[in-house]
């Protein structure tokens, strides 16, 4: 079992990922990190975190979604929820319950849906059962009634840019767009502290190996060649006898899942939470992560999307002006010279090769 998870590709990530866990917070305390890197670099690994759950459902069931910012957001609110309500009297109107800007807008009480997020586990516990919750019944809906291909992901955007607009809207109870956002601290720990932010930068890694262990596991099992077989020859896999839907759900679900656990991590590390994390243009950006870093490895998701972030945060401060073109650029030279993703440079292939097109598990 763990040979099967463990190729040497993973291995290596796996390596070098606890190389990181170890060495960021030991340089950081050193004075050899400047401590602005440590929440970068914890921001990069939740959206690596965010591409391989992309890359689960897109590289290994062909559901390219272009609504997947939406979970990350979702995630993002809970735990900001969660942070606005550890505030307390400590907010500009000191308020012991009301957020800043409920006070603001002349609320009289907490509305209902804030309610139980003062504890941190509730919290976490929305921040994956709201995304999955939502993923469970779009995806029924769609996957039952066997929308696919383009009309799918046109829905799927069309969903995001539904919960951009909504959360835009004082009214809704979230901020607006201004979002949530002055936070001080997390289970009683100061968000400003260096060893708060190591101690976030570490929990992002590990949530990063961990997810793609889960990820690994699904692909190679028997359900991952099922997927495979779904990705190639739907039509085919369910001619077999396959409950397609139940397997592109199942898939769906846990995608929405992951991806809204990294939108916990990343909020606090960021300091803010705002609707622009539902803007099509955020969950498309995703797409170019899984895309450049290599569709159907897993590993190449995680390292297109470091490796595009890493590359806007150095260009938008030398040259913003410069940012869109390089990014266009990118993607366009990746797509007509590497087509197995940057990770293809090192001999892998952007599809798994378990699962050949006529090759469904009995």
């Amino acid at each position: 079992m763990l040979s099967r998870l463990l190729d040497p590709r993973t291995a290596i990530f796996m390596a070098i990922m606890a190389a990181l866990t170890i060495g960021v917070p030991v340089l950081n305390g050193a004075g050899l990190l400047p401590d602005y890197l440590v929440p970068l670099l914890g921001k990069w690994l939740c959206y690596a975190i965010l591409a391989v759950a992309l890359d689960l459902v897109w590289g290994y069931a062909g559901i390219l979604s272009l609504g997947h910012g939406a979970f990350f957001a979702l995630g993002g609110y809970a735990m900001g929820m969660h942070l606005m309500r550890e505030i307390g009297p400590r907010g500009v109107y000191g308020d012991p319950i009301l957020p800043d800007f409920m006070v603001f807008l002349n609320w009289k009480e907490l509305p209902w849906f804030w309610l139980g997020f003062d504890s941190f586990p509730f919290a976490l516990l929305m921040a994956m059962l709201v995304p999955g919750l939502l993923a469970f019944v779009f995806g029924w809906l769609a996957f039952r009634s066997r929308v696919t291909g383009v009309y799918l992901s046109i829905i799927t955007q069309a969903m995001t840019y539904a919960l951009y607009l909504s959360f835009f809207r004082n009214e809704m109870g979230f901020g607006g767009n201004n979002g949530l956002t002055d936070f001080k601290d997390v289970l009683g720990f100061d968000l400003q502290s260096g060893s708060t932010r190591a101690g976030l930068f570490v929990l992002s890694a590990v949530l990063l190996m961990l997810t793609v262990l889960v990820c690994r596991a699904v692909v190679t099992s028997k359900a991952g060649k099922v997927l495979v077989a779904v990705r190639d020859a739907e039509s085919r896999t369910r001619f077999l006898g396959y409950r397609v839907e139940g397997y592109k759900l199942f898939v769906f679900v846990l995608s929405a899942v992951i991806a809204g656990l990294a939108g916990a991590l990343y909020t606090p590390q960021v300091g803010i939470i705002n609707p622009s994390e539902f803007a099509p243009a955020e969950s498309i950006m995703v797409v170019i992560w899984v895309a450049i870093g290599g569709r159907g490895t897993l590993i190449g998701a995680a390292l297109g999307a470091v490796l595009v972030a890493a590359m806007e945060s150095w260009l938008t401060g030398v040259a913003p002006e410069l940012w869109l073109f390089a990014l266009g650029a990118m993607f366009v030279l990746v797509t007509l010279f590497l087509p197995k993703g940057v990770l293809g440079l090192f001999g892998a292939g952007n599809l798994p090769a378990f699962a050949k097109r006529s090759e469904v598990p009995a």
